[in-house]
């Protein structure tokens, strides 16, 4: 069984964020795959696929960002699913808006709910594609800005970055983790 955890807050204020360009991932593909993320399990909302590959769970965290290793850890145990058949979807703001990034392993970086899911869940073993949201403009501050909203001049390239990061994660369901980072990094 595989996992796909979009990262995000939750709440319809925080519904179009920058933050929540994982949960925007997630739902949009929760669409693609004609299935409704409803069921609330694990401190998430959930839905579950029956694919070529196997089962594979859709999740968004219902803890604000920061707390998202909390669900991501009581998913994996409820569902009894491995950390490394985890893929976290998360927003970066070290990534140009319309570009991704997919990582076989490694640490949070600045991200503090890549932070949470690490010390929760105690490993960095598990692949994650990085939503670019960035560059933060001049003068702004961090929160106040992953926090705002894409203005619509920058939805085409954040559509760019969904369809690119969807392709990604197909390739690394397939367990090709190296070709997805080859091809979008």
């Amino acid at each position: 069984m595989r996992a796909v955890i979009g990262l995000g807050n939750p709440g319809k204020e925080y519904s179009e964020s920058r933050h929540n360009a994982g949960f925007i991932f997630v739902q949009g593909l929760a669409r693609a795959w004609k299935v409704r993320i409803k069921k609330k399990k694990y401190f998430s909302k959930i839905a579950e696929v029956e694919g070529e590959g196997g089962r594979v769970i859709l999740a968004l965290p219902q803890t604000y960002m920061n707390r998202s290793g909390v669900a991501v850890s009581q998913l994996l145990k409820g569902m009894r699913v491995k950390a490394e058949n985890i893929v976290i979807v998360y927003d970066d703001l070290d990534i140009p808006l319309g570009s991704i990034r997919v990582r076989k392993q490694g640490g949070p970086g600045t991200h503090k709910g890549m932070a949470s899911v690490i010390q929760e869940i105690k490993t960095t073993r598990f692949p994650r594609i990085r939503l670019g949201i960035g560059p933060l403009p001049p003068e702004q501050d961090a929160t106040e800005y992953v926090l705002s909203i894409f203005p619509r001049t920058e939805k085409l390239l954040l559509e760019k970055s969904l369809t690119q990061a969807q392709e990604a994660l197909e390739m690394i369901l397939a367990g090709e983790v190296e070709r997805a980072m080859n091809c979008f990094n």
